[in-house]
């Protein structure tokens, strides 16, 4: 069976995944896109959004190797877009323009129905209102034998994790303080006590850490 991953999911050293007051024109809340400088920052970060430079070595790796063996991913509505409540007639479409990054079915978690929306590149936008192990069936049959990826946010993953369905999670923390926002590691119930961590190397900008569950 495929395995479900988290890679490269940035915190900061207190444990947020994003700040507070997320808006359209401030996705990550204040103080989030400090959580994000070191991707940006690689070779492989910049040539995602199509510029040239960057610097290569252990963080571009890690980043480079993101979506190695990935067939889908499953991600949270607040990772998807801004909009709350019934979808209505908005034609958001997600963050990414016209050809995201993913280049595969992409599972978006949400409340409300919504068709399908295929976009150029290969990504195909699907949304599951009937729960998280719906969603990741869907994304495995979606990824034959590749496996799955949970993108984010925060409370998605810590779904997953509350649940023990995360097979191997890779996160960078960040050496910044957020004070506020929202919480990865948070009543995560007995389940946690199934994971155990791996790895971790520091960059001169980060620390690398894998988690993996116990079998």
């Amino acid at each position: 069976m495929s395995k479900l991953l988290v890679r490269n999911f940035s915190i900061s050293l207190d444990g947020f995944g994003a700040g507070t007051n997320q808006t359209l024109d401030n996705p990550l809340g204040n103080g989030g896109a400090l959580l994000h400088e070191w991707i940006f920052a690689t070779r492989s970060g910049r040539q995602m959004i199509g510029e040239e430079g960057g610097s290569e070595g252990l963080d571009d790796n890690f980043f480079m190797n993101r979506g190695t063996d990935v067939g889908a991913t499953i991600m949270g509505r607040n990772m998807f877009g801004p909009i709350r409540g019934p979808w209505g007639e908005e034609e958001w479409t997600g963050w990414w323009g016209d050809n995201p990054p993913f280049h595969h079915p992409v599972f978006v978690l949400t409340h409300h129905p919504r068709p399908s929306i295929e976009m150029e590149g290969g990504t195909t936008f699907n949304f599951v209102d009937s729960g998280i192990e719906d969603a990741l069936d869907a994304a495995r049959q979606a990824a034959g034998d590749s496996d799955v990826l949970v993108g984010g946010g925060a409370a998605t993953i810590r779904q997953f994790l509350a649940a023990g369905f995360i097979d191997d999670m890779r996160l960078a923390i960040v050496p910044v303080l957020l004070g506020s926002g929202e919480l990865l590691f948070e009543n995560l119930g007995a389940s946690i006590g199934d994971y155990k961590c791996v790895e971790h190397v520091c960059s001169p900008a980060l620390t690398h850490v894998r988690i993996v569950r116990s079998h």
